[in-house]
């Protein structure tokens, strides 16, 4: 397996055990939320970096991301076929995810509310995580691609 996109992996990880993420879901660390959190991370680095000219780079980062998802879900002790049907859940998630970010700077603040507590619970701190994805898009904004795939980096939100 390549490990050209692993310092994207990592970031994307080390972004998802913010301890702030937790705190304000008003719920149990699991596996669930922490990869909830990881696909919402995901969604947004790929909203940002998605253009006509990395579209290549974009699906090898996708493939690699969802290849190191597959062998988390397997080290937990999965069978075969419950991964498979468990990475088809996940990969419904995730698009409904994109979907749902598609035209994030335009929704209104309502619908960020009701996109967290879909996604989340219904106790979660809507505006933490409002104010916290959208920092984390403009951080994304401010740095390369190519610095997010060669580096691991100390994003400030």
């Amino acid at each position: 397996m390549s490990t050209n996109y692993i310092n994207t992996y990592n970031n994307l990880i080390k972004l998802t055990r913010n301890k702030n993420l937790y705190i304000n879901t008003n719920s149990d660390e699991n596996f669930s939320v922490r990869l909830i959190f990881y696909l919402l991370h995901f969604a947004f680095f790929l909203k940002i970096f998605k253009t006509n000219d990395n579209k290549k780079i974009m699906q090898e980062i996708y493939d690699y991301n969802f290849r190191q998802i597959e062998i988390a879900i397997r080290e937990i002790g999965y069978g075969d076929v419950s991964i498979n049907k468990k990475m088809k859940d996940y990969l419904n998630l995730f698009h409904k995810i994109i979907l749902d970010i598609n035209d994030w700077e335009k929704i209104s603040i309502e619908k960020k509310m009701f996109f967290f507590k879909n996604y989340l619970n219904d106790k979660c701190n809507t505006k933490f995580y409002i104010d916290y994805f959208d920092k984390y898009a403009e951080n994304l904004k401010k740095n390369t691609l190519n610095s997010f795939i060669n580096n691991i980096l100390e994003l400030k939100i």
